[in-house]
C-alpha cells in the first residue's frame, strides 16, 4: 500500500458515511502529479460531511437525464474476476462490507470505459438476505440500511475522483433485486413466488425508504420477471412519490417477460407513472433485444433501455454460467438497438468493460 494513503480508510463508509472525505485516483502519466502526491496518485478532496451537500435524493421532476446512454457493465462478472468468491445469499453484497475498494475500482474501469451511468453493488441487499447468514431480524435490517448507503457512497467517490479528471456528467443508479433475487434460488427468471402482495411490496418499501435518504440520482429496479412484482414496485413506489426509478425485465422470448405476461403490457402500466423514467429489459440473451425493443416502443414514449447478459445461461441448480457469450458482436448489436430505439445500453451479467467500450463507441464514435 502507498504511504500515503491511509490504511483502513475504505472501511469508513461502513462506520462513519458522513465523515469519510478523500479519495484517491491513479493519474495519467502524461498529466502532473498535484502537490504533495506520490507513486502517481493524485489525493482528490470529495467532501460529503458539510452542510452544503444533500442526503437525499432528487425530486423526479428536478432529473435531468440528456446525455445519458451508457450504462455500465456486469459487478459480479468483475468482482470474480478479480477473485472473489461470492457464493452465498448476499452475492456481491459481501464484498461492500469485506473489500469496498473492489467496488470502488470496478466503477472506476466501467467510467474510464465510457459509461453514463453507475450502478450500485447493492442488487443483492436486503434485511432478509442478511437473516439468511444468521444476522437477527433488527440487526440484519441495520446491516442492510448501512450496506445500501454504503453501496451509494462508494459509487460517489468514484464518480468525484474520476471527474477530478474528467468534465463528463455521471449518474449514480441505486440497484435493486427482485424479491427472487433475495430467495437465492433463480426465481428471477421465472417470478413463481409464494408470498402475498403486500409482502412483496413491503419488500421493496423498505429498500427504497432507506435510498431516498441518499445521493443516488436515481433507483434501478431490475430482473423483474413479472407484472405482479412491477405493479407492488409502482405500489412502493406510490409511497415516495419523489423518487424516481426505471424497471427492467428479464424475458423469456422477444415478446415476454419471465413469468409469462406480454412486455408490452408491463410498459403499459408503467407509462402511466411518473415516477418512471424508463422501461427496459436486462439480464436477457441478446438475440432477444432487437424483438423486445420493438414491443416497448409501441407501448411507452419512455426512454427503452436495454442491458442484457453476454448470451450465456445461468444454471440455477449448479450456480453456474453455461454456453457461449456474443462479446465480439456486442458492438454491432448495440448499433442495432440503438437504430430500434432504445436510449440506454449497457451490460449485464457475464459483460466487462470492454463490451460497455464497444457500446460508447456506438454513441461517441
Amino acid at each position: 500500500m502507498d504511504a500515503y494513503e491511509p490504511k483502513g480508510s475504505w472501511q469508513v463508509p461502513l462506520r462513519a458515511l458522513a465523515s469519510y472525505s478523500k479519495v484517491y485516483q491513479k493519474m495519467p502519466s502524461d498529466r502532473p502529479l498535484a502537490m504533495g502526491s506520490k507513486g502517481g496518485k493524485r489525493l482528490v478532496d470529495c467532501d460529503f460531511s458539510g452542510s452544503q451537500v444533500r442526503h437525499s435524493m432528487k425530486p423526479v421532476q428536478q432529473l435531468d437525464l440528456s446525455g445519458l446512454h451508457v450504462l455500465d457493465g456486469g459487478m459480479a462478472t468483475e468482482l470474480e474476476r478479480r477473485g472473489f468468491n461470492l457464493a452465498g445469499p448476499l452475492w456481491s453484497a459481501h464484498v461492500l462490507e469485506s473489500s469496498p475498494e473492489a467496488i470502488a475500482a470496478v466503477h472506476r474501469d466501467y467510467l474510464e470505459a465510457g459509461a453514463d451511468c453507475l450502478l450500485t453493488a447493492s442488487y443483492q441487499v436486503s434485511a432478509e438476505g442478511f437473516q439468511q447468514i444468521g444476522r437477527d431480524p433488527q440487526d440484519a435490517s441495520n446491516a442492510a440500511g448501512t450496506a445500501l448507503r454504503a453501496s451509494v457512497a462508494i459509487a460517489e467517490r468514484a464518480r468525484c475522483a474520476y471527474q477530478a479528471g474528467s468534465p463528463r456528467k455521471v449518474w449514480i443508479a441505486a440497484s435493486l433485486g427482485p424479491y427472487g433475487a433475495m430467495l437465492h434460488n433463480g426465481a428471477e427468471y421465472h417470478g413463481n413466488y409464494t408470498c402475498s402482495f403486500d409482502d412483496l411490496a413491503g419488500f421493496h418499501s423498505r429498500r427504497i425508504a432507506v435510498l431516498a435518504e441518499t445521493n443516488a440520482d436515481f433507483l434501478a429496479f431490475e430482473s423483474i420477471p413479472s407484472l405482479e412484482e412491477a405493479k407492488a414496485i409502482v405500489t412502493a413506489l406510490h409511497l415516495h412519490p419523489n423518487v424516481p426509478a426505471c424497471l427492467t425485465f428479464t424475458c423469456r422470448d422477444e415478446a415476454h417477460i419471465s413469468h409469462g405476461e406480454r412486455l408490452r403490457d408491463c410498459a403499459e402500466l408503467l407509462d402511466k407513472e411518473p415516477q418512471v423514467i424508463g422501461i427496459g429489459v436486462n439480464c436477457t440473451p441478446p438475440r432477444l433485444i432487437t424483438g423486445l425493443i420493438g414491443e416497448l416502443a409501441q407501448a411507452t414514449a419512455k426512454p427503452i433501455i436495454v442491458y442484457p447478459n453476454s448470451g450465456e445461461q445461468w444454471d440455477a441448480v449448479r450456480h453456474c454460467w453455461y454456453g457461449k457469450g456474443q462479446i465480439q458482436e456486442f458492438g454491432e448489436l448495440a448499433r442495432r438497438w440503438r437504430a430500434a430505439g432504445a436510449r440506454w445500453i449497457g451490460g449485464c451479467c457475464r459483460t466487462g468493460p470492454d463490451h460497455v467500450r464497444a457500446v460508447t463507441a456506438v454513441w461517441r464514435g
